[in-house]
C-alpha cells in the first residue's frame, strides 16, 4: 500500500469535485500561483493508491508552471462507486479517465490543448488502455512503476489472496489482518488512521475487480508503440511489482523517455517527490 507523506495539500491544491459525463469524481487540483499554466496533467492513482498519492508532487509542479490534477477512480477513497463489479472492469475505467480528460478541458479552469496523462502502477495499465481507446485528448503519456504486463507471480499471489479475503470479510477486518500479516516497517507518522480511513472507503468490488486485472493484464506495449504519442516510462531503482529490466525494455520497445529515480521503489512519487517532479516537467518541457 503506497503511504503519502501527508494527506494534507498544499496551498496552490484545492479539493473538488469534477463533474463529468460518466459521473463525479474527488481530485485535487492544483494550479499555479502566479500565471496561466503551460497545460494540464492528470494523475492516475495505483491499486489501493488515492490521489493523495500524489501530494507531494502537487506543488514542484505547479512551480514548474503546470495545473496539475490528481483524481480518485471509480471506487476509489473519496469518488463513490457500486457493490457490482461490472463498472471496474479496464474499458469502463479508462472511459472514466476519456470522460475526465474532456471534463477538465471545458470546466472553464482548463488550459488550452490536450492533457498530460500519468499513471502510477495500476493506474498506468487503465492510462495505456484510455489511450488506446482514444488518444486524441492526451498530449503524453507518462507510465510510473507500471509494467508491460502482468505483475510478478508473487504479487499475483497477493491480490488473489486479498480479493479472496474481501469475499468473505469485512474491510475493517481485511485491514486488521493485513496489519497483522505486515506491520509497517517505519515507525507510525501518524498517518495511520489516515490510511485506515482510506482502505475503509474503497470499494471492495473495485479492488477485488482491478486485482484481477493486475495478475490478467496482457502485453500491450506494440498496440502503444503503433500510436504517435510521446511516452515517459519513469520507475525507482528497485520495484517488487515488476522487475525494473521490464520498464528498460518496454521503454525500448516504445522508443519512449526512461527516468530512474534514484534512491526510489514502487512510489517515487512519494520516495524522491522533487525529483520525479523534475523528470516529469523536463518531459512535458520538451514537448
Amino acid at each position: 500500500m503506497s503511504r503519502p507523506p501527508t494527506f494534507t495539500p498544499p496551498s496552490c491544491a484545492r479539493a473538488r469535485v469534477l463533474r463529468t459525463a460518466r459521473g463525479d469524481f474527488a481530485v485535487l487540483d492544483a494550479a499555479p500561483r502566479t500565471g496561466a499554466p503551460h497545460s494540464t496533467a492528470l494523475l492516475l492513482p495505483g491499486y489501493t493508491g488515492s490521489k493523495e498519492d500524489f501530494i507531494a508532487l502537487l506543488e514542484p509542479l505547479c512551480d514548474a508552471g503546470y495545473r496539475v490534477v490528481a483524481v480518485d477512480g471509480r471506487g476509489q477513497y473519496e469518488t463513490r462507486g457500486t457493490d457490482r463489479q461490472e463498472p471496474y472492469v479496464q474499458e469502463e475505467l479508462a472511459r472514466d479517465v476519456l470522460a475526465q480528460a474532456a471534463a477538465l478541458t471545458e470546466d472553464g479552469d482548463g488550459t488550452p490543448g490536450r492533457v498530460h496523462l500519468l499513471g502510477h502502477s495500476l493506474g498506468g495499465q487503465i492510462a495505456r488502455a484510455a489511450v488506446l481507446l482514444d488518444a486524441t485528448p492526451f498530449r503524453s503519456l507518462t507510465l510510473m512503476s507500471s509494467g508491460p504486463a502482468e505483475v510478478v507471480a508473487a504479487q499475483r499471489d497477493k491480490v488473489k489472496m486479498l480479493g479472496d479475503a474481501l469475499s468473505v470479510m469485512s474491510m475493517a477486518e481485511v485491514w486488521e489482518a493485513m496489519r497483522a500479516l505486515d506491520p509497517p516497517q517505519d515507525v507510525d507518522t501518524g498517518d495511520g488512521e489516515a490510511l485506515r480511513h482510506r482502505w475503509l472507503l474503497h470499494s471492495p468490488a473495485q479492488l477485488i475487480a482491478t486485482g484481477a486485472q493486475l495478475a490478467g493484464e496482457p502485453d500491450r506495449v506494440a498496440e502503444l508503440a503503433a500510436l504517435a504519442l510521446p511516452v515517459h516510462v519513469i520507475s525507482g531503482e528497485r520495484d517488487d511489482v515488476w522487475p525494473v529490466e521490464q520498464f528498460d525494455a518496454m521503454a525500448r520497445r516504445l522508443g519512449a523517455r526512461r527516468t530512474t529515480v534514484e534512491g526510489a521503489e514502487h512510489s517515487p512519487n512519494t520516495a524522491r517527490p522533487q525529483e520525479t517532479a523534475a523528470a516529469l516537467a523536463a518531459f512535458w518541457d520538451g514537448l
